[in-house]
């Protein structure tokens, strides 16, 4: 198999937050040798990630049934980290009362958002936040009140709210989802409030997908688990490029799926470390 030309997307790599993440829990590691170091879920939604802090030895409780809150009760002693994603006020109550002592790794985009969400509780709002339903990002958001309503699709948007309506989104959600479900709320609220919230690392890349011409073939890196890797992958789809395939490493990629002579465009997410992009590009080459 041998393709016609490998074009590198423009926006690559671990974005801001992951980074910050990532060195914020090695850090812990480093500076407390022999105190017990948890993290409450997936630091990132990154296989390898995940590998690196586990050798580095640092202990993840994860389990896609349990919420964050639930997670916690099997942490009993030492330093917990709070994820990338965030976590709610009752979360950070209940490891204090815990007496357990804690680090927020959660990405600044994150934060920002659940500012945003709080003030507009406080002045009255019901809040209608666009997200995916036990994604630990939006899990800390939708469970914070009982006057946020989580939206995953046309059908869940809640009818009959008398109370002004204030509408965010998780931050990796898809910039053409999004969209449509604004206008969407828009017919049913057209006095709402909007604002979108998908980060510029998420956004970006979303875009550089949708500026793509001429490619036959998007490879999008990332874990399965990744909520922005996933929506790269829908967003290619729907720009109409013939075939995109997901991958999360080199190891994984099958060149085979691949025809000959074809125009190959090579995309990651955000919680993708840069090596893994430039492994797969070397199969390609090699190919």
């Amino acid at each position: 198999m041998k393709v016609q030309s490998i074009a590198r997307v423009k926006v690559q790599g671990a974005c801001g937050g992951v980074r910050k993440a990532i060195d914020t829990a090695l850090k812990v590691r480093r500076e407390n040798p022999a105190v017990p170091v948890t993290v409450l879920g997936e630091l990132v939604h990154n296989r390898h990630v995940m590998e690196e802090l586990t050798a580095a030895g640092i202990r993840t409780v994860e389990g896609n049934a349990h919420s964050r809150l639930e997670l916690l009760d099997q942490v009993d002693q030492g330093i917990v980290i709070f994820t990338a994603h965030g976590v709610s006020d009752a979360v950070r109550a209940k490891a204090a009362g815990k007496g357990l002592i804690t680090v927020d790794a959660s990405c600044p985009f994150v934060l920002s958002t659940q500012k945003i969400v709080h003030q507009k509780l406080e002045e009255g709002y019901a809040v209608f936040y666009i997200g995916k339903q036990g994604h630990p990002e939006a899990e800390a958001v939708y469970t914070s009140s009982d006057q946020v309503y989580l939206i995953t699709e046309e059908q869940t948007i809640p009818a009959g709210i008398t109370r002004p309506v204030f509408v965010t989104n998780q931050t990796t959600m898809s910039v053409l989802d999004i969209q449509d479900l604004f206008e969407a709320i828009r017919q049913q609220y057209p006095q709402a409030e909007f604002h979108d919230e998908i980060c510029s690392a998420t956004r970006l890349r979303q875009e550089a997908v949708l500026e793509l011409a001429d490619t036959d073939v998007l490879i999008v890196i990332g874990d399965p688990l990744s909520n922005n890797t996933r929506q790269l992958e829908a967003v290619g789809r729907k720009a109409g490029i013939p075939l995109v395939i997901r991958t999360e490493s080199a190891t994984d990629l099958d060149v085979d799926r691949i025809p000959a002579c074809a125009r190959v465009a090579v995309t990651s997410g955000a919680s993708t470390p840069g090596h893994l992009v430039d492994e797969v590009i070397r199969k390609l080459e090699t190919a």
